[in-house]
Parts: C-alpha cells; structure tokens; sequence
C-alpha cells in the first residue's frame, strides 16, 4: 500500500473568512483531520461529514495528549495510506509545534506539505488596527512565548534583551504569566507608562480588547478579567489602535512622539 501524504495546515486566527483557499481545498479533500483546539468551531464546520476527525486539542495546564502521541497518530494516518490534514490554530510554524512534527514525518519517509496560515500575532493586532511597525514609533518587533517549554533549565526569553532592542512586542500564551512578564520587561528598562494591549479571542464574533499599561499591569489592574486564548501587544503602536482611548494614567502621543524624536537615533529615520 502506498504510504499517504501529510498537509501541515494553519488554520489562521479563528474568523472563516481569514482561512486561506489552499487549507479549505485540503479540508474538503482529506481523510481525516487531525485538530487543535485552537480551530475555531465555525472552521470545524467547514470539514465534510465524511471525514474522520481526531481531536488532539491540549490546554495549558492539563492534556491527554503529549506531542508523541500526536506525531505517532500523524504517522499511523500516513502509512494507512490516508490523506491527514494537520489542521492548527495561526501558522503551523508559529509557536506550534510544526517544526517537530515535519522531524517526525522526515524519520518515516513520509510526504508532507506545510501550508501557511494568517498567524495570530501578526493578524489579531491587524485585525483591531495595531500596526506592529510605523514609521515613527516602530522599526522593530519581537513574538515570544509566554509559556516556555517546562522541560528547559532556565527559560530562554532574555527580557533585558527584548526591552531594549526592540519597539514593539507581541506575546503569545502569556496569560497566565502576564504579571511576571511585566515585571521582567520594567526591570529590563521599558517604560512603566508603556500602553498594553489584550486581544482575547482575535477576529472572532466574541472578541474583547483589553487596554492597560506595564505599571498598571503590576498594579493588578485586569486581575482576573482576561481569558485565553488572548495575544498581549506592548508597545508605543498599541495607541493607534481602533479603539484606543487615551486615559489619565499613560503619556500623551505626542508627548511620546517628541520625546522619542530627541532621541540621537531611530532606525525609522533611515526609511525612505
């Protein structure tokens, strides 16, 4: 029996309509997919009755399943001779393991395409009008985990690093660490008036944009208020935001906008 073949495939943000046309081309093809549970239930829709579904979703905190088991379930699939839609949340290669399971599939011979998806950290900030670079307040941007591998010595992410070289940061599953993160970021020398954004659910019909700021953050200011799945924007960007409105406690945008002029350098001002 010929071995199957294997489509890595990003389902995008959650919104149907941000699904690309090659991942709903393979949805409707597939003999089984095999799901986080980061796919939106209006994409779960769009697969046929037909085709078997495997549920592989895990939660921060509590899973039956372990990658293992996962790129095991990929392989079995595959040498079935099945077509397998991999169907995750964003961009298969995007904080989400895809890297990983191509390493599987390559130690079995088996087949594999990689389709790209609307990853979250780029496409929750757009879609509430947070421009992640801009020519004044933004030359650089960062993605980091908030929820690092359990298993490394030490975690990895170098705060002191990020807070001073880099204008704009976007954090994925840093819910439940969001207080240490705003601590490491202030001791690293960001700004405590540096706006924060929350978008739980981006893109979707319950999404919920939270505002706040680094010292209010630490403050404990949306303790308890904000749920996962959710992407964390820090930066001077956040306060170009749909609907931003500006509050008592952080800086006026122009008075940023000054001050960040006296600077002796930007990278911004060698763009064209």
């Amino acid at each position: 029996m010929a071995k199957g073949k294997v489509y890595l495939v990003g389902s995008g943000p959650g919104n149907p309509k941000l699904l690309t046309v090659r991942a709903l081309e393979l949805i409707r093809q597939a003999d089984v997919v095999v799901y986080d549970r980061l796919v939106s239930e209006e994409i779960m829709d769009l697969i046929p009755g037909n085709v078997r579904r495997i549920d592989v979703g895990k939660t921060p905190r509590d899973s039956v399943w372990n990658q293992g088991d996962i790129n095991s379930i990929l392989l079995c699939e595959a040498i079935d001779g099945n077509a397998v839609v991999r169907l995750k949340g964003g961009d298969p290669m995007l904080f989400s393991r895809g890297g990983e399971e191509t390493e599987a599939l390559r130690s079995e011979e088996i087949d594999y395409e990689v389709v790209p998806g609307v990853s979250s950290a780029t496409g929750v900030p757009s879609y509430v009008g947070i421009p992640l670079t801009h020519r004044t307040l933004s030359s650089s941007v960062a993605f980091v985990t908030g929820h690092e591998d359990p298993r490394k010595f030490e975690p990895s992410v170098d705060y002191g690093k990020i807070a001073s070289g880099v204008d704009s940061l976007v954090i994925l599953m840093g819910v439940a660490t969001m207080r240490q993160v705003a601590e490491n970021l202030l001791r690293g020398g960001v700004p405590p008036l540096t706006p924060v954004a929350i978008i739980e659910r981006g893109t979707r019909p319950d999404q919920k944009v939270s505002f706040s700021s680094i010292e209010r953050i630490l403050e404990g200011h949306l303790n308890g208020q904000i749920s996962s799945p959710a992407i964390i924007v820090v930066g001077e960007v956040v306060r170009l935001a749909k609907d931003y409105a500006d509050e008592e406690e952080l800086l006026d945008l122009n008075l940023q906008r000054e001050l960040m002029e006296s600077k002796t350098w930007c990278a911004a001002a060698e763009y064209s």
